[in-house]
């Protein structure tokens, strides 16, 4: 079954028994799967129009962007060097947009215009403290992303932050070198990186109160770094917006990309299937696969559901898991994303093809070598009885991304009604954050 939206097409032909025999999924099952996801369909519909899923309209929302321009601009005023600080989901959808701006491309990230780019989504303390140390601390900009504004990790690196520019002479200036980015304050309940950026007059955008932090890459959070870093981020919406028009226009389910696939991945739970794949054939999509996995895992990871997800990168990934993937147990569902690479790169000469014994190469680009990749993968693994979606973005930009992203947001939130789990919330991650500060409490 092809599902096409405007800037992608999704394959799902290849994951059925129908199609690669033993290992496949039973169609069947799939069918009465998609059926039942019309209900899920009918719950988002009624959420956007009453607005109790306040995701589902962000993609039309324009009010919040004027600020998110504003403090771009003052954050660029004079930088070298931006800092982004916020952990899990207030870094990961920031990162996978700011790779269209080459952050974190292997190799070729440092050769990005100024200014620098760098996350501490993840507290490390060498990390930390290297950094500030090497950091030309006056040209510097920080922002520190955290909804509820108590998050332990943000929260250290702030002080940290704050004490390495008094040591240096800066404390003067805290309030125009360090942003902030949280709820609003409510009533007599603490925000406790406000309290702490308050006495040094650090601005602040405020945290969309209905937008938990793994589906907040369509709002500030993920918009304020895409657009320091030059990325057009009305675009960013328009193709959310566009992954969300086949629900609004009451599409049945079998002409909705994001209940066909978690039609597939809940179908591919149902038959042993417990671990789920994404493999992206691009650089400027590896980020995307990190982001990915958390949205999955915190969102259906509940109650004893859930499927475990895996990223990968291709073709890097072909040496490291397509052994297991087509050798080990037939547990998994693949999904292969492509992108419009045919074509792209250095040509490679006849003379140096043929000294190396690849006569084939000559003539041809790296984009057609990494797209015959792309194509070859997901083809072995059907043949060997492996569960294979397929995705193809012909051109990976700004819309293109959002409509991406918007698209798994939309598959995550199908696929927890048919597990039946609450995709908004993660129990047993707060569990864990209370120990963790009374450990360190009690020293």
């Amino acid at each position: 079954m092809r599902t096409i939206l405007m800037s992608f097409v999704q394959n799902t032909d290849r994951a059925f028994f129908s199609s690669i025999g033993p290992g496949g999924i039973p169609e069947a099952d799939y069918t009465a799967l998609l059926e039942k996801t019309e209900p899920a369909l009918d719950w988002l519909r009624s959420a956007y129009e009453k607005n109790e899923l306040p995701i589902l309209r962000m993609p039309e929302t324009v009010d919040d962007l004027p600020p998110v321009e504003a403090t771009a601009k003052k954050m660029l005023e004079g930088a070298t060097d931006l800092v982004f600080m916020g952990t899990g989901g207030s870094g990961l959808g920031a990162q996978a947009l700011l790779q269209l701006a080459d952050y974190n491309v292997p190799g070729l990230a440092l050769f990005r215009p100024s200014p620098r780019l760098h996350f501490l989504d993840n507290l490390d303390p060498i990390t930390l403290d290297a950094l500030l140390k090497k950091l030309p601390l006056k040209t510097t900009r920080f922002l520190a992303v955290s909804k509820s504004g108590g998050t332990g990790e943000t929260l250290t690196q702030t002080i940290s932050v704050i004490q390495a520019l008094e040591a240096a002479g800066l404390g003067a200036d805290i309030g125009k070198q360090i942003f902030g980015l949280s709820e609003p304050q409510q009533g007599a309940k603490k925000n406790a990186l406000r309290a702490l950026l308050a006495p040094y007059g650090v601005p602040f955008l405020e945290h969309h109160t209905g937008v938990g932090g793994r589906f907040s890459v369509l709002t500030n959070v993920g918009l304020l770094p895409a657009r320091a870093a030059g990325l057009d981020i009305k675009a960013v919406r328009a193709g959310a917006a566009a992954a969300l028009k086949p629900i609004l226009d009451k599409k049945p389910a079998k002409e909705v990309p994001s209940a066909v696939g978690a039609a597939l991945n809940v179908a591919a739970a149902n038959a042993g299937k417990n671990v789920t794949v994404l493999m992206a054939y691009a650089d400027r999509l590896e980020r995307t696969t990190a982001w990915w996995v958390q949205l999955w895992s915190e969102s259906l990871g509940k109650d004893g559901r859930g499927t475990t997800p895996v990223r990968a990168l291709g073709p890097v990934d072909q040496h490291s898991q397509l052994q297991l993937h087509l050798g080990g147990p037939k547990d998994k569902l693949f999904t292969v994303v492509t992108v419009g690479i045919a074509g792209k790169g250095p040509k490679l000469g006849k003379d140096l093809s043929e000294r190396c014994g690849e006569p084939g190469f000559a003539g041809k680009t790296i984009g057609d070598l990494v797209a015959a990749q792309g194509r070859a993968t997901a083809d072995t693994l059907a043949k060997n009885g492996r569960a294979v979606r397929t995705i193809h973005i012909e051109k990976l930009d700004e819309h293109a991304l959002g409509e991406f992203l918007m698209h798994f947001m939309l598959e995550t939130m199908i696929a927890s009604k048919l597990f039946g789990v609450d995709a908004f919330d993660q129990p047993a991650v707060e569990e864990g954050k209370i120990l963790a500060k009374k450990y360190l409490a009690e020293g």
